[in-house]
């Protein structure tokens, strides 16, 4: 609630989340929800239940108009400073495996989703000379097999970041980029089960010896977010239990 306490601009701060119906992005609505924050969710799955506070809007993020649609309509309505672009996708494949399609929608997704997000809620935050922006990225970036277009994808999103930083500072608007670890979402413990070897191979070779959570991920968010946090920007913030420092397998 410290955070609601200072935010700048009238009333209760509103944050747009995409990809806020399931997993890591749930958390992170949940997490803000709790804060005090009302959320605007941009997904097209809707969330299992609505929670008090949230707005979901359906929208396929991989659509540029309808996109662009989505995030006027926002910016004429509310007041929203604050943005976690959360949505992405995968699409594993070897080198020799992936194809321009996959290259298409990934990038579609990953990239362009979040930059036609930011201009469009630009202007409102340079008005107020105010904004929070966290991008997930992944540890992928760093270099993982069968992920050339996603690590591609994901190194761009933190390219972005940085840039950002550097372009909006002086509005204060701040972006960062979070590079979460292992993190024991739906999706993530369908292919990893617990208690199976692969997982607890994965496990193993984390410092702290546990696997992250969903929360983990909004907990970090939540703090960058912060109004308080203006001092910090351009900065990616890896929640990985150490593996990072390591020579763990890039998840």
């Amino acid at each position: 609630m410290a955070s609601v306490a200072t935010h700048p601009g009238a009333g209760k701060p509103v944050a747009l989340v995409t990809g806020g119906s399931a997993g890591i992005g749930r958390a992170i609505t949940e997490r803000l929800l709790q804060d005090g924050y009302e959320v605007v969710n941009f997904d097209l799955r809707a969330p299992a239940a609505q929670l008090p506070g949230e707005a979901y809007v359906a929208v396929d993020l991989c659509d540029v108009d309808a996109t662009r649609q989505a995030v006027a309509t926002l910016a004429a309505e509310r007041e929203v400073l604050y943005l976690v672009n959360n949505a992405g996708t995968v699409r594993p494949a070897l080198l020799e495996d992936a194809t321009p399609d996959d290259l298409a929608v990934v990038t579609a997704l990953n990239i362009r989703a979040p930059m036609l997000l930011m201009q469009g809620l630009l202007p409102g935050m340079r008005r107020r000379q105010f904004g929070r922006v966290v991008n997930i990225a992944s540890r992928a970036a760093l270099g993982k097999t069968e992920r050339t277009v996603y690590a591609a994808t994901k190194a761009g999103l933190l390219g972005m970041t940085r840039t950002w930083a550097l372009e909006m500072g002086g509005d204060g608007i701040t972006v960062n980029a979070i590079g979460p670890g292992p993190i024991a979402t739906e999706l993530f413990e369908r292919v990893n089960p617990p208690g199976a070897p692969q997982t607890e191979r994965i496990r193993a070779s984390i410092p702290v010896r546990r696997m992250g959570t969903p929360a983990d991920i909004a907990h970090a968010a939540a703090s960058l977010l912060d109004p308080r946090a203006g001092f910090i920007t351009g900065q990616v913030l890896y929640v990985c239990g150490g593996m990072t420092v390591g020579l763990g397998n890039v998840a």
